[in-house]
């Protein structure tokens, strides 16, 4: 049997706005991101959603919530839905990065392997979508796990450093038989 998963990114926050990186850190959505969020959360009105995952930041979490709200499931959240951990990088923009850490490698500044966030990832979601046989499922996420395991999937083809993931896109995949498919990547209809 097949799980379908509707793999969402969190609506739109300051950070984002301003390309300062978040991580871990838990920033909420700003206006914008609200309203994302209400169309995102009415695109999933009509469907049938068995069953809804977030990860625990609110900018994820607030979005899963509405659509929550408008398919009429719960939300049960996962740390291992989180973005990947920039350690000192977060906070900041890229230009700041270069200017502050110029020497320094990524491990230095306690930043998590990007191979380390898409075994998470895969991990993750596989699991989510074998305790789902035969349903459709949402996760809500954010745009490097999603990239990287579109990446992962696609066997590089997409994902990380080609794709881009746009707030509260849609990225659709489908699970059975041990094999991921994709069948749709960042539809934003909705907006």
């Amino acid at each position: 049997m097949e799980t379908i998963m509707y793999l969402v990114r969190h609506g739109e926050t300051q950070w984002n706005q301003v390309r300062r990186i978040q991580g871990h850190s838990d920033i909420a959505l700003n206006d914008q991101g609200l309203q994302q969020a209400e169309k995102v959360a009415r695109r999933f009105r009509d469907e049938t959603i068995h069953a809804i995952y977030s990860s625990d930041l609110s900018r994820a979490y607030v979005t899963a919530t509405k659509i929550a709200e408008a398919s009429g499931s719960a939300v049960s959240t996962r740390t291992t839905l989180r973005e990947r951990c920039y350690g000192e990088w977060e906070g900041l923009t890229y230009e700041e990065i270069r200017a502050r850490f110029e020497a320094q490698d990524e491990a230095a500044c306690g930043i998590e392997t990007f191979e380390d966030m898409q075994q998470r990832a895969v991990t993750a979601l596989t699991e989510l979508a074998k305790n789902h046989p035969g349903e459709a499922i949402v996760v809500v996420s954010h745009g490097g796990l999603i990239n990287s395991f579109l990446h992962y999937v696609t066997a590089g083809e997409q994902g990380t450093g080609i794709t881009r993931i746009d707030n509260t896109g849609i990225t659709v995949f489908r699970y059975a038989f041990d094999r991921w498919d994709v069948l749709q990547v960042n539809c934003t209809d909705h907006l």
